[in-house]
């Protein structure tokens, strides 16, 4: 269903969901919006940049949609806190799935996801809310994505591997078959990891080995 949607953002990722959901998806961005301490302009793309605390005077919940395209800083929580704080102001929030990504009809996904061009979702596989599927990044068959999952370019899980919430999974790396990634991980870019984790661990190196520093020690990447 076609419907009119406000981006939370303003940055660049928050252009390049303006750009795929106006040129790959029914619906259409009326605007942005972002916490008021973070307003640095009162247009984007021609469309008004609203500040969050104000935002449903300007665009009511009971008739626009809402989609919070953030990046993985803080391992995924500030896109799992503006998602919640979106649907306390009652706003309905879209998924967004590329027209050139490859998926089945039995696909599972909650709100608030973005599944990218030339991404690979196979049968039976379930992809929670607030997740984001970078550009050529692969889910297996019977594969669950926790909420607030991040698969950077080119990551695969293998078949029915399980992803806890709020992972990442950077460049590259690869999720062996059956593997359960407990929630709160950083898999590093190439990564292979061939056990399962543990919860809040950072993974790097072939076959991957968990660093001595928690995984929420790092802020930004």
């Amino acid at each position: 269903m076609a419907m009119k949607v406000i981006i939370f953002g303003n940055r660049e990722y928050a252009s390049l969901t303006w750009y795929m959901l106006t040129h790959d998806s029914p619906h259409e961005v009326v605007g942005f919006t972002v916490d008021n301490a973070y307003v640095t302009e009162s247009v984007r793309h021609g469309l008004p940049v609203i500040a969050f605390e104000e935002v449903e005077k300007h665009f009511p919940p009971e008739t626009i949609a809402m989609i919070a395209p953030l990046g993985a800083q803080n391992l995924n929580r500030l896109r799992e806190e503006k998602h919640h704080a979106g649907k306390a102001k009652g706003y309905r929030f879209i998924s967004y799935v590329s027209s050139r990504a490859l998926i089945w009809p039995d696909l599972t996904i909650g709100e608030n996801c973005v599944v990218s061009e030339a991404s690979i979702v196979q049968p039976f596989a379930k992809l929670g809310n607030s997740v984001v599927l970078s550009p050529g990044s692969h889910v297996g068959h019977h594969v669950e994505v926790g909420d607030n999952c991040f698969l950077s370019g080119d990551a695969c899980i293998g078949g029915t591997a399980k992803i806890g919430e709020r992972c990442f999974l950077g460049l590259n790396s690869t999720i062996r078959n059956g593997i359960t990634v407990s929630s709160r991980c950083f898999v590093a870019a190439g990564a292979v990891v061939t056990a399962d984790t543990e919860q809040n661990g950072i993974y790097v190196g072939v076959p991957a080995k968990r660093r001595s520093e928690p995984a929420d020690s790092i802020t930004t990447f």
